[in-house]
């Protein structure tokens, strides 16, 4: 717009200057008249497109297009629901450890008062036998061993026993013996017991020499089994104290 203005202004102090120009010249000679543009005929140059013409993409400082908004008026973005933590599966009771046996518990079982069953339970031996013989009643004793025992008690130490004491009276005349064995498996105790009876049936038989002690080998003697555990015990007058003294060992 303001070069419109000035270029009309120009246009208009050039017409008045021409007029004025004209009067003079036609004053002092009579030439040919010159025709002057009218102001108002005066055509002024076309704006060009690119100086008028304002650019879409411009728009004034300080406004904002209708599209854009604010960061702060921007709506917020829909929020997520919250994520549920994991259920915990409900716990389970802690199951016992299985024995083996399709029953849950120790493993360290009860004994046995017979058979050939394995038992946990470790007994010494020579601590009950020096228990039993510490009475006052108890006849002296003495040892087998070597070839003594091979040949009192045959097979017995072929079978490799983890503990084998046997205990013979240091008199013939006294009906008493005393065998303490513990196997080295379970498939072992019945022969120990078959080795146990050949010495009860020998002794009735021919080894014992008085009657005294036939009848101690006939009435007195008993076999007892805990486990790998067995005992052959001739006492006269004493076995059943014995063999509940052992059997108690395993209780």
């Amino acid at each position: 717009m303001k070069k419109r203005w000035m270029t009309l202004m120009l246009a208009l102090a050039l017409a008045a200057a021409l007029t004025a120009c004209g009067e003079k010249d036609g004053a002092a000679s009579s030439g040919p008249d010159v025709s002057v543009p009218a102001a108002g005929d005066v055509s002024l140059p076309a704006e060009s497109d690119e100086e008028t013409a304002e650019p879409e993409d411009q728009q004034p400082e300080g406004e904002q297009s209708e599209n854009q908004q604010p960061a702060d008026q921007q709506p917020a973005a829909p929020s997520q629901p919250e994520s549920k933590p994991a259920e915990k599966p409900a716990s389970t009771p802690d199951k016992k450890p299985d024995n083996g046996s399709g029953q849950s518990g120790s493993s360290n079982g009860g004994s046995s008062s017979s058979g050939g069953t394995e038992t946990a339970q470790s007994v010494d031996l020579a601590a009950f036998y020096e228990t039993v013989s510490a009475g006052d009643n108890f006849p002296a004793m003495a040892a087998l061993t070597g070839d003594t025992l091979d040949a009192l008690y045959p097979g017995l130490n072929d079978l490799k026993p983890r503990q084998c004491l046997v205990y013979t009276p240091m008199i013939s005349a006294v009906g008493a013996e005393i065998a303490l064995v513990e196997t080295a498996s379970a498939g072992d105790v019945q022969t120990v017991k078959d080795i146990f009876q050949s010495r009860i049936d020998y002794q009735i038989e021919q080894g014992a020499f008085y009657p005294a002690t036939v009848e101690a080998w006939k009435n007195s003697t008993q076999i007892v089994s805990n486990g790998n555990y067995v005992m052959l015990v001739c006492m006269n007058g004493g076995c059943d104290g014995i063999v509940s003294s052992f059997n108690a060992l395993f209780a």
